[in-house]
């Protein structure tokens, strides 16, 4: 087992406008002996911005901003900047975010060159309506039966509305190319689905019609656990090992009393992002605290963001999508336990 120490709540919601009902789902990157961290803010009425802090080490916070950072611009993130991951590729920042128009919920980006200014590249993944999706995903067959039958808001609001799409949320880069290609997975329930390009231009309705045919070649992780079975999601920016990328993300699970948001773990091939090397069985970490159980959705730990300093991985998270906790531990013991769980070829 890994040894789990939290550090505890890093930031909560304030009095002012634009964060007074909680603040949760940090991007983080390290900066020298810097953290900057870019968190979802939330007024009341569930409209959302992103806010800014920058941390000296790993906890303590040296500034705050106290106006948001980002917000939103255009028609399709009208009602609300969402959840924002960011890594550094070559000269370039990439944040990712979800952008929210009261109706659809859909991964977009931002570009900057020095994490002051941020400019909005518009919606990176495919606006595709349901049955459109169901259609071209049906093709090739042998695709899990919840990738079809999980989508019943989405068929539901369509009724009212001709102008929904299929969510898909969870946009996260891998913080280099590969093969001088960008990667970045995404999640369309129940799993998590993975994208590479050469150029961002190549995200076409012909891509992505291709793509949705081709849809099991790209599908990085399925639900198999517990803590898991009901549907996952990309958490922090994938993290560079010698033995793999290390992912951390989100899976849930539905209970009697609700859903059950965890910390989850898995290590990916280098070259080969589409292959699973290892997965943790049980949650990395899930709600235990009364301020992870109980706040504006309840049961949630939603890792988003990591820094790291020697050998002590610090996770940032939202906490019951009302305030940001931080827990550390081992790179290295995460590592060893996950190669404990090598995926066997039969699986």
């Amino acid at each position: 087992m890994v040894e789990i120490k939290t550090e505890g709540i890093l930031l909560m919601k304030t009095e002012l406008g634009f964060e007074n009902e909680g603040v949760l789902n940090p991007a983080v990157i390290k900066e020298g002996d810097f953290v900057h961290i870019f968190y979802r803010a939330v007024r009341i009425g569930n409209y959302s911005s992103i806010g800014y802090c920058k941390l000296l080490g790993p906890t303590t916070i040296v500034e705050r901003h106290d106006v948001p950072l980002i917000i939103p611009q255009y028609e399709y993130e009208s009602q609300g900047v969402e959840d924002p991951r960011i890594v550094k590729i070559g000269d370039l920042y990439y944040l990712s975010y979800t952008a929210y128009d009261g109706m659809n919920a859909l991964g977009a980006y931002a570009i900057s060159t020095d994490l002051k200014k941020f400019e909005k590249q518009g919606i990176i993944v495919a606006k595709i309506q349901y049955e459109e999706f169901k259609h071209l995903a049906e093709v090739k067959g042998d695709v899990n039966e919840k990738y079809f039958t999980g989508h019943l808001f989405e068929i539901i609001i369509k009724r009212l509305n001709e102008n929904i799409y299929m969510w898909d949320k969870n946009v996260v880069f891998f913080p280099r190319k590969i093969n001088n290609k960008f990667y970045f997975l995404h999640r369309i329930r129940p799993g998590i689905q993975l994208v590479s390009v050469n150029s961002f231009q190549e995200l076409t309705k012909e891509f992505w019609e291709n793509y949705f045919l081709h849809f099991k070649e790209n599908i990085v992780l399925d639900p198999k656990h517990n803590h898991e079975a009901s549907y996952m999601g990309g958490g922090c920016p994938p993290i560079e090992t010698e033995h793999g990328w290390l992912l951390i993300y989100h899976g849930v699970c539905d209970t009697p009393k609700g859903f059950v948001y965890s910390a989850c773990a898995a290590l990916l091939d280098l070259e080969n992002p589409l292959k699973e090397i290892a997965r943790l069985p049980n949650a990395l970490f899930s709600p235990v605290y009364d301020w992870e159980l109980h706040g504006v959705v309840n049961n949630v730990v939603f890792p988003t963001g990591t820094a790291l300093f020697d050998d002590t991985l610090y996770v940032y998270y939202g906490a019951a999508d009302q305030q940001i906790g931080c827990v550390s531990l081992s790179l290295s013991a995460l590592v060893s336990e996950l190669l404990l769980n090598v995926k066997k070829n039969a699986d």
